[in-house]
């Protein structure tokens, strides 16, 4: 293989190279420097004239006498069974101290879409322990649901909540997770780490690492390379795998800042034109497929730039997923922990995977009457500041209290409290039995003979 020294400029984190021999898209470069470094890259344009290399470790200390090698190889992880229990880089290196992985296969990390005919219907609960997740916005196994959260906001708690806690009820299945996380700080990768290793999830978990520190170019990488393992231990080793991404906006802000480099043009807010579709070809390595017993389930985190919904990020995520979490900094102002606002929180899959035999007979009407109250309660707080409490009526002083009562003890929880559905559902009809059962209009009268504990009128 050839060695070229046609370097002719260096932008950001790219390098152009000229007169090349045909050189393949995504093919993996070695970068050989005068000083003996060696540095890795990939291709991320081909044309007759220049190639564009983008460079894994950042372009410091690259110049015309540096050598370039196509090596006509695509990335690759190595997967094997003792990935379990290990910490790895952005880039799938091991950082635990810990040897080297063993390969058992070496699968390229662009993955292949799943064929929509070959998908099957996600129908499996699974159950997270927090209860506005599994009550209101249940998580079904093979569902992509991403939680929508803003700086200074516990998403990250929450994260590692649900890598402990997750599991589907019922069955002893293999279950694993895999973490993701992208442009965190040390102090943060720490925390994790902590956490996974005190509370014993380490052992059932794969974790990926990308610091604030390392190259912006390996933030692309690393959802991938956890992807990757999710589909070897979901698809040939028959586990089922949970995927959790924090944080998808640092991986936009990588997006945006090489097309930035590339000299694009830009799109909406300077992210590029083709965000979308870059989005999809992560959110939709999630899924079960028929005659395959693993599956992958996914829970991207993004933090919403000044909140808003409305921002491409949170707004392109919605349309490619199934639903979302969204959590309020209203609540966590009032101490409210986990600050999961329910009301335009959503998932779509949510039917598929409650009822008889998954969860019980009562979630999806119990669900439904918590929903209807809590809203009518909240938009009464409006009222109440215009008017005051006095000018209400019996029937919206109990809607009032009723919104209180569930912020303060359905949606509050401790960060290790591990409530079951069975657990998450009576507290429900605690809070709804102190609403007349004539007011309990979305529930059917058989289920409130059989849970209702307030006053029949």
């Amino acid at each position: 293989m050839k060695e070229y020294k046609t370097i002719t400029r260096v932008e950001g984190p790219l390098i152009f190279v000229e007169k090349t021999e045909p050189v393949g898209y995504a093919d993996i470069v070695k970068i050989s420097l005068p000083n003996g470094e060696i540095k890795n890259g990939q291709v991320l344009d081909t044309s007759d004239d220049i190639v564009v290399v983008q460079v894994f470790e950042g372009t410091a200390g690259i110049d015309v006498e540096t050598r370039v090698k196509f090596l006509g190889d695509t990335l690759k992880l190595n997967v094997s069974k003792d990935m379990l229990g290990r910490v790895l880089s952005g880039s799938g290196k091991p950082i635990d101290n810990g040897p080297e992985v063993i390969p058992e296969k070496r699968l390229d990390i662009a993955g292949a879409a799943i064929n929509p005919f070959a998908r099957a219907s996600p129908h499996d609960f699974i159950q997270t322990g927090i209860s506005t997740i599994d009550a209101m916005n249940t998580l079904v196994r093979g569902q992509k649901l991403p939680l929508f959260s803003g700086s200074g906001l516990p998403h990250n708690d929450i994260a590692l909540q649900i890598a402990r806690q997750a599991k589907v009820i019922g069955k002893q299945e293999n279950f694993v997770v895999i973490f993701a996380a992208m442009g965190i700080t040390n102090e943060e990768a720490q925390y994790f780490i902590n956490d996974f290793e005190q509370t014993g999830a380490l052992e059932r978990s794969i974790v990926f690492l990308n610091l604030a520190n390392d190259p912006a170019v390996e933030r692309l990488v690393t959802p991938r390379m956890a992807l990757t393992a999710a589909e070897y231990f979901a698809y040939e080793l028959d586990f089922h795998v949970l995927v959790i991404l924090t944080d998808m906006t640092f991986y936009c802000e990588s997006l945006r800042e090489i097309g930035a480099a590339r000299e694009e043009i830009p799109g909406r807010r300077g992210y590029p034109g083709y965000t979308y579709t870059d989005l999809a070809t992560v959110y939709e390595r999630a899924g079960v497929i028929k005659g395959k017993k693993g599956s992958i389930t996914q829970i991207p985190i993004l933090t919403m730039p000044s909140d808003d919904i409305t921002h491409p990020i949170p707004d392109l995520t919605g349309y490619i997923t199934e639903g979302q979490i969204v959590l309020s900094r209203e609540l966590h102002r009032k101490g409210v922990y986990p600050p999961n606002d329910v009301l335009p929180s959503l998932s779509r899959l949510m039917n598929l995977g409650i009822g008889p035999a998954r969860t019980r007979e009562d979630h999806k009407q119990v669900s439904d009457q918590m929903y209807a109250a809590y809203a009518e309660g909240r938009d009464l707080r409006g009222l109440v500041a215009i008017v005051g409490e006095e000018a209400l009526s019996e029937r919206d002083k109990r809607l009032l209290k009723f919104a209180a009562e569930f912020e303060d003890k359905f949606v509050r929880q401790k960060r290790d409290e591990d409530r079951s559905i069975a657990e998450t559902l009576d507290l429900g009809w605690k809070l709804l039995s102190a609403l007349p059962s004539s007011e309990l209009t979305r529930i059917s009268p058989e289920l409130k003979k059989k849970y209702y504990k307030g006053e029949q009128k």
